[in-house]
């Protein structure tokens, strides 16, 4: 279990009135309703400071802020999960600290401090604790982001930032198993660049290419290496692994690929069920020949929004390639049983990757 202990100095306004009544628990769509309270912290460019839990609201910022013209911003995600007990449970917070902190570096903005990120996270959830749902399959989606707030038109990094915490109540991200189409002429990320860094910029590049690829039937896409488009990288929504001749195989994280959270929680669970593990280039010929030999056994996407989504077509050069029935894919379906038992609080958290609220 994750302690939380920080004494922090928070400053709480609550809501004139709650919009919790107005929510339909039984029909949530993805990140559309946020819960009634935000968690805010200003960088003075030298500390993080007034510190606040606010209801969640509109915020005026200048026509110069530098995000606006610079993309100087980045964010996390991670969701929170209510037991039948009435416990919350958030799954590896600890994490998405640190990985926002990479990312921060990268984008040259400011660290957050672990008990700023967890302590804000604790307060606001134990505030609006009862916006997390219980209906089947649903979660609390938290959304920590970071953004410069200096207000001139100027290339240079900005030396204020603002943090938030905000939350919205969600059901699935997929619904169904995905259909995916092998990526081969635009670019998400090259070495060097800025592919694992969670900023904005990455996922706006994505968007013409995935939308070509729905106008085709597809849900989402395989990224390829942005040197020769020879080698599986990363989705847009998810880190991608396989199962070949019973080994899981998934790309090494890097410069160009995201550190999936959820990604490392599988290989754990993957090693302590023995599976053999290789994190290596997969070519797309490889993968594609293992689809028509009957070698590729099981694909599917982690990542916190889909979890454990089962990719149940393949795109590549025209051809449309199946892949084996969900219902015939033991290792992942396993994983995400065991992963939804953790967060629901249905097993033991013997590995220490809940904070409970």
């Amino acid at each position: 279990m994750i302690a939380v202990d920080f004494a922090l100095d928070i400053a709480f306004k609550q809501v004139s009135k709650s919009r919790l009544p107005e929510v339909d628990f039984n029909h949530l769509p993805f990140g559309k309703i946020m819960t009634d309270h935000m968690f805010v912290a200003d960088y003075d460019g030298q500390e993080w400071k007034d510190l606040r839990i606010v209801p969640f609201a509109n915020m005026s910022i200048s026509p110069a802020n530098l995000t606006l013209h610079y993309g100087q911003t980045i964010f996390e995600g991670l969701k929170a999960y209510k037991t039948d007990a009435g416990e919350v449970l958030v799954f590896r917070p600890d994490q998405n600290v640190k990985r926002l902190n990479k990312s921060a570096i990268r984008m040259y903005m400011p660290e957050i401090p672990e008990e700023i990120f967890l302590g804000g996270l604790r307060e606001l959830l134990s505030v609006d604790r009862e916006w997390v749902p219980t209906t089947s399959g649903s979660s609390l989606y938290i959304r920590p982001l970071m953004f410069a707030t200096d207000e001139y038109v100027g290339l240079n990094a900005s030396k204020t930032y603002r943090f938030i915490i905000m939350c919205s109540p969600v059901g699935a991200y997929y619904n169904k198993p995905v259909k995916v189409k092998v990526e081969t002429h635009f670019t998400r990320a090259v070495e060097g660049g800025i592919g694992y860094a969670k900023t904005a910029g990455n996922y706006a590049a994505s968007m013409l290419p995935t939308q070509l690829a729905v106008e085709e039937g597809y849900d989402q896409l395989i990224w390829t290496d942005g040197k020769e488009h020879k080698y599986v990288e990363e989705a847009g929504s998810m880190n991608l692994m396989f199962v070949i001749n019973n080994k899981l195989v998934t790309a090494s994280t890097g410069d160009s690929i995201l550190d999936g959270i959820t990604r490392k929680s599988v290989i754990q669970i993957a090693k302590e069920m023995g599976m053999p593990i290789e994190e290596r280039k997969l070519a797309i010929n490889e993968l594609i020949e293992g689809v028509k030999s009957g070698a590729l056994q099981e694909a599917f996407g982690a990542g916190t929004a889909a979890t454990i989504a089962h990719i149940i077509q393949i795109g590549y050069e025209g051809i449309r390639y199946e892949l084996p029935a969900v219902e015939t894919r033991t290792f992942s379906n396993a994983v995400y049983k065991e992963m939804e038992n953790l967060k629901y609080g249905r097993i033991a958290d013997l590995r220490g990757w809940m904070m409970t609220i």
